[in-house]
């Protein structure tokens, strides 16, 4: 996957996943939170011995990632 698929799929996870959480924030916030959201989401998936393929498949782990990432920034607030 190019980088830049990689950070149009991590912007949009982390937009998905401010909608989810009802966490409004900015461009680049989202942009830091869905790529940090892929890794997450990649690292419990293969954890779990679970992949994903395709972009809808990345897209959705991503945000998956993103949303358990954003719920522990709350935590720790």
């Amino acid at each position: 996957m190019g980088l830049i698929l990689f950070l149009l799929i991590g912007l949009a996870a982390g937009w998905l996943a401010g909608k989810i959480m009802q966490s409004e924030r900015g461009l680049l916030a989202n942009l830091g939170i869905g790529v940090a959201g892929a890794f997450i989401g990649g690292f419990l998936g293969r954890l779990l011995g679970l992949a994903a393929t395709g972009l809808l498949g990345s897209l959705i782990v991503a945000t998956l990632g993103a949303v358990i990432f954003l719920w522990v920034l709350s935590r720790l607030r």
